[in-house]
């Protein structure tokens, strides 16, 4: 069941060919100027690494001038998107978001939501690897399940943010393992370098994030991966899904850029050509593939369905999980 419930990677495909035939010649954008895109969250990150993916981009495709990346870290991305709602627009305020700022609204009563911006595009989806240290005696999930059994408290489950997709991932692996999620300690050890820095020292036991985000330090041998969200092994990523040593989860984080909440609809309509344009260029696709990002492309129209969607489907979830207080 909740393998079903989050499995919306399939969907990703029948969407992104959709939105791929939309994509066809169109008479020359206009260029875009003072464009500022909000990470909200610390650099290294996955918002932080799709805000300045598209920062390149737009900048090589000659989409946009002067497009600047600013970071507001905090509480899963709600202190950013608080100001990203009540703050002053400078130009053309863009402002990544995704799963988990969903989960992040909700759990910590933000007083702002994703109701109050306007979706632009929903932009990839990236599955989570399980990870440890290389000094770690844990080497696969049977491992970790049995130490969680034995003593709950002795597992740290490190992730972005209380609500975050790292969180709803652990969830549900303690759920299907038998496990109580309440007993679960969960620790908000931030993105990027800080995760990093907290497993590499031994200060959690397991961390999760965006594949990308751990990549170098695998590929080095000082962090080890137990298993990915994914239902199957993906691609040049030796690396046993979770189903595959029984535990039946799979998820992918989407990721999306939104825009003002009073944005004109002239504004929208050229946003929304210029994020087409940037999705089917051979540069964005090249950094998708280095950095694992499964295409899922949603233009405006579509994407905002799909908001309205995943923001019951996720509080659904999350009251399931019993991660809302009452």
């Amino acid at each position: 069941m909740w393998a079903k419930s989050l499995d919306i990677s399939r969907r990703f495909a029948a969407a992104a060919t959709l939105a791929a035939l939309a994509v066809t010649a169109s008479p020359a954008l206009a260029q875009l100027k003072s464009v500022e895109i909000m990470a909200p969250a610390n650099p290294g990150g996955g918002y932080d690494q799709h805000a300045r993916a598209m920062q390149q981009v737009m900048q090589e495709l000659n989409l946009a001038t002067g497009v600047q990346v600013v970071n507001v870290p905090g509480a899963g991305g709600t202190i950013g998107l608080s100001q990203f709602v009540t703050g002053k627009k400078r130009g053309n305020g863009l402002m990544i978001t995704g799963l988990g700022m969903i989960g992040a609204t909700l759990i910590n009563k933000s007083p702002v939501s994703l109701e109050q911006v306007t979706p632009l595009a929903r932009l990839t989806g990236e599955y989570q690897p399980i990870i440890v240290s290389a000094e770690s005696p844990l080497k696969t999930m049977d491992d970790l399940v049995a130490k969680f059994k034995a003593d709950p408290g002795s597992v740290s489950w490190g992730g972005f943010a209380v609500g975050s997709p790292d969180h709803i991932l652990y969830a549900l692996i303690v759920k299907a393992v038998g496990g109580d999620v309440s007993k679960m300690n969960y620790i908000a050890a931030g993105a990027g370098g800080e995760m990093l820095a907290a497993v590499m020292g031994g200060h959690i036991t397991v961390v999760t994030g965006g594949y990308n985000e751990f990549a170098a330090q695998l590929k080095e041998g000082k962090l080890r991966a137990l298993a990915i969200s994914s239902p199957e092994r993906l691609p040049g990523i030796d690396v046993p899904t979770l189903k595959e040593q029984g535990v039946d989860v799979e998820l992918v984080n989407w990721r999306a850029v939104v825009a003002s909440g009073d944005i004109k609809q002239a504004d929208l309509k050229t946003l929304d050509g210029a994020m087409g344009k940037m999705v089917a260029s051979p540069q964005w696709k090249a950094i998708a593939a280095e950095r694992g990002w499964v295409d899922s492309y949603l233009p405006a129209k579509d994407f905002a369905g799909f908001l309205q969607d995943e923001q019951t489907r996720i509080k659904s979830v999350l009251d399931e999980l019993g991660l809302l207080k009452k």
